[in-house]
């Protein structure tokens, strides 16, 4: 009977997330997109749904909330799920698009489709070969041999990106690096946009004044002897002239963006000043210190072959609770996943992917794990499988620093 209670209360979250996820993709990644593929939109909101759920699972695990066998149960069902779409339904479909729009391919568009999944399994496969992700003793058919190589895809991903914003969220947040822009200089530079126009528009006019004459030059005999002895003035000059307003329209395209950028930073400084912007401003300053963390402790554990176990937000809390005294296990709370906001931060733009978005999830949890206390891990730990758990930190490690260096350079 809790099984039972305990499916329908899974089930019900999965239909809240499938919705979500159906007009989130509907309302805000393609409002403008008048090309509608069903088969798109229900893979992408069942991948969210089910990624979302993993999540849900893990508050689950801290805080106790459903019977331990149904935990499993569900564990297990959602990885199932995410596999399956993951290294089968999306590859392809993709395969099968891509055959579909290929004339030559129509007709035998099913065949062709099997062939580059066939094709895209081999490399998926053989990625797995150059990493010590697995215990030797797991079978080839096992589903840790799927889990192991999406989460190397999903970490270097996640760690890429990661890299990315630590060095470019304190530029996005605070308004710190907001160059001072006037009005003066916006004007400015819409002056001289404006004077460049004019020149290619009087340029323009110029040369088709020039072309019109040379096409009304009399023809016959007594054409060819007139253009000899007399030439149209400044018709040698139309290649000189078609240079300069090639050039002039490059030059007014740059003088357009600069006017963009202008005001978008003007606009930014505005909102600065507003009490949202304000709080945006305090929250740079909070991930900065974190990014900067974040840096300085991957470069420790790479120097120093060490696996961080817990993380900045979480050792943070329990400094504060235990100066102040008070007994709290913040590695048990369910503000610990606050430390990914910074990778759900640089995913974002990923989300319209839903094999991007569900390696992703797959990879957070395998991350996550790390910092839950061991009495936490044990389903999780079981449902994954004998991975090799401290690879993927160290090799999160090591992506995230290289990014994030190649991000400042």
């Amino acid at each position: 009977m809790s099984f039972l209670i305990d499916s329908s209360i899974m089930f019900t979250s999965q239909v809240l997330f499938f919705g979500f996820g159906w007009l989130f993709f509907m309302r805000k990644l393609f409002k403008d997109y008048e090309v509608r593929q069903y088969v798109v939109q229900v893979i992408f909101s069942v991948t969210f749904a089910f990624s979302c759920t993993m999540f849900e699972l893990i508050i689950f695990e801290i805080l106790g909330v459903l019977n331990s066998s149904s935990r499993y149960f569900h564990w297990k069902l959602n990885l199932c799920v995410i596999l399956l779409i993951l290294v089968f339904m999306v590859p392809f479909y993709i395969g099968y698009f891509v055959v579909s729009n290929i004339r030559l391919l129509h007709r035998q568009k099913l065949l062709f489709a099997c062939v580059l999944w066939l094709t895209f399994m081999y490399f998926f496969w053989k990625l797995g070969d150059p990493f010590p992700i697995l215990s030797p003793k797991h079978g080839i058919l096992s589903i840790e041999q799927l889990i192991s190589r999406v989460g190397v895809i999903g970490v270097t991903l996640m760690a890429l990106l990661s890299g990315f914003g630590a060095v470019n969220c304190p530029y996005t947040y605070m308004s710190y690096f907001l160059r001072n822009v006037t009005d003066a200089d916006i004007l400015a530079l819409e002056r001289r946009l404006l004077q460049t126009m004019d020149m290619i528009v009087s340029k323009k006019k110029r040369t088709m004044f020039q072309r019109g004459e040379v096409q009304n030059k009399p023809t016959g005999f007594w054409g060819m002897i007139k253009s000899v002895t007399t030439s149209v003035p400044g018709s040698e000059n139309l290649s000189l002239i078609q240079q300069e307003v090639d050039a002039l329209e490059e030059l007014s395209r740059q003088l357009f963006l600069e006017t963009a950028d202008l005001h978008a930073t003007k606009e930014r400084i505005e909102y600065s000043k507003t009490f949202q912007g304000k709080y945006f401003n305090f929250l740079g300053y909070f991930f900065s210190i974190y990014c900067v963390w974040k840096i300085f402790m991957a470069t420790i554990n790479i120097v120093f072959d060490r696996v961080g176990k817990t993380d900045p937000v979480t050792r943070g809390i329990e400094i504060t609770v235990n100066y102040l005294g008070i007994q709290f296990d913040a590695s048990q709370s369910v503000l610990t996943p606050i430390s990914h906001i910074v990778y759900c931060e640089t995913i974002t733009a990923f989300f319209p992917s839903s094999a991007l978005q569900g390696m992703y999830f797959v990879s957070s949890v395998l991350l996550i794990r790390m910092s839950m206390p061991p009495e936490y891990r044990i389903i999780i730990t079981e449902v994954l499988g004998e991975l090799q758990f401290n690879f993927y930190h160290r090799w999160f490690d090591v992506i995230f620093l290289v990014s994030a260096l190649s991000s400042i350079l």
